[in-house]
């Protein structure tokens, strides 16, 4: 799902529904827990709302009246220190430009300055933004007992690699165990969405959490920023799961160069959309991948995978039956119409009828650019299935039964269906119970819990998933 700007991106896209403004439960007070009277610079925050989703955005306003800098965090997302290009003050109005990520947040002091009332707009979208003070609680956050804390027992470099095909240079790190190797290997591939090598949503880090599993366990480990994210170049913005695939190829064949690396024993492991660029690429190398693990990894065409998870994340919000197939039904129309050939004005005019009623002006033409993005409509037009056809290496795939985003039962099944019909036996595909889209145990399945669970992956899908690929042997070994 994204919701503006600082895309918040839950692993597969959730069309935008609505958006309104959350005021965080906090008096006007700065970091320090002072009263606040008069004041411009400082630390700001506030929440952005939208289909069940909560973004804390943090604003950090700093010089003098005449001469004000701004950067802003998505903490729930990990991001931290996005610049800006202006900041100017005119009166009680404040306006917060940054040109790269395409926001705009335009706001009105009260008369005590304890409040900033305004809208941030993106794509066409304008989303109320109520900022308050933050305090030294809201700023460090919830607990989060799983992430990964030094000194650890192992090496961790920073590294990169290029995509000569797409000019980018991905920024990355290397976890590697005591000893001089070499030895088996693992490449970590996040969900959708501009995801850093943690990817962290809600102050979780799954790929560090992992990654510091496997390391323990024996295997270097490589996780790496998506394309225009992080410490990446490259635009994300325009990029499809094809081209992500290409970063993969090229994370993959950076390991394949370091001398540390057991080159006979690199597998996969791919979460959510991750899950469908790890068989893009062993079907490609078949000579050179071990095995792939695909956590919660589509198996279904995306329109089908969209749609379901429509209707299961208005299920697990309390709707009742009539409620969740209206939703169905209407997500089915706009994914038909994304899926017919056609000019984008067409394409547009055919949305907005659609979308007619469901918000203003701005907000509709927020949810089409989102609707007809190179991204989404890469997504909603591939079918897996032929890609796993093709993979022969061992698989394991799990998914949560509580899964809200790609349902379990339905992808689980065409996984196992597409894989065997390509003569593909080493194959487990487990259903884990009271599991959500992230592995958490959890309550409803619903994305709203995310935040709320303090557990970032549970821990007999850590220990299945690293049981599981010291089991494999060296692909040479397996294929005699």
């Amino acid at each position: 799902m994204k919701i503006a700007a600082v895309a918040l991106s839950l692993s597969l896209a959730v069309p935008f529904t609505a958006a309104t403004a959350q005021t965080p439960a906090a008096t006007a007070t700065q970091a320090s827990g002072a009263p606040v009277t008069g004041a411009v610079t400082g630390v700001w925050i506030g929440v952005l709302s939208g289909a069940g989703i909560q973004i804390h955005l943090v604003f950090h306003i700093a010089g003098t009246p005449s001469a004000l800098t701004t950067t802003f965090d998505s903490p729930d997302q990990g991001a931290t220190g996005l610049p800006t290009a202006s900041t100017t003050l005119e009166g009680e109005k404040i306006t917060i430009d940054a040109p790269k990520p395409g926001i705009r947040y335009t706001g009105r002091f009260n008369a005590e300055h304890t409040v900033i009332d305004g809208t941030l707009t993106q794509g066409g979208q304008d989303l109320s933004l109520k900022l308050l003070p933050a305090t030294k609680a809201e700023l460090t956050g919830p607990n989060r007992p799983q992430t990964p804390k030094p000194p650890f027992p192992y090496r961790a470099e920073d590294v990169s690699f290029t995509n000569a095909t797409a000019g980018d240079t991905l920024a990355a790190t290397l976890t590697l165990p005591p000893g001089k190797g070499p030895f088996p290997a693992v490449l970590l591939i996040a969900g959708s969405g501009p995801q850093h090598r943690d990817e962290e949503i809600f102050h979780h880090k799954p790929m560090a959490l992992l990654a510091d599993t496997l390391t323990r366990r024996g295997f270097a480990v490589l996780r790496y920023d998506k394309r225009g994210t992080g410490k990446s170049t490259g635009d994300f913005r325009s990029a499809t799961t094809q081209d992500f695939a290409s970063d993969a190829d090229a994370a993959l064949a950076y390991l394949r160069s370091r001398p540390e690396i057991e080159t006979t024993h690199i597998s996969l492991l791919g979460h959510s959309e991750g899950g469908v660029i790890a068989p893009i690429l062993a079907a490609e190398h078949p000579q050179e991948i071990n095995a792939i693990v695909l956590l919660a990894g589509p198996g279904l065409q995306g329109s089908e995978v969209i749609s379901t998870q429509v209707e299961a994340i208005t299920r697990s919000g309390g709707a009742n039956k009539e409620q969740v197939d209206a939703v169905g039904e209407k997500e089915r129309k706009m994914l038909a119409i994304d899926m017919k050939p056609a000019t984008a004005e067409a394409r547009r005019a055919a949305l907005e009828a659609v979308l007619a009623g469901q918000g203003g002006p701005e907000q509709i033409a927020g949810a089409i650019a989102q609707l007809t993005s190179p991204w989404f409509l890469y997504y909603i037009a591939y079918d897996p299935a032929p890609t796993l056809r093709r993979v022969q290496c061992p698989v394991l795939a799990l998914d949560g039964s509580l899964d809200a985003q790609v349902v379990a039962a339905p992808n689980l099944a065409a996984i196992r269906a597409a894989l065997q019909a390509g003569g593909n036996h080493h194959v487990e595909a487990v259903e884990m119970p009271g599991l959500n889209h992230l592995f958490q145990h959890a309550e409803s399945g619903s994305p709203t819990e995310y935040a709320t669970i303090e557990e970032t992956m549970s821990p007999e899908v850590l220990a299945k998933v690293s049981d599981w690929l010291l089991a494999q042997p060296p692909v040479h070994a397996a294929a005699k």
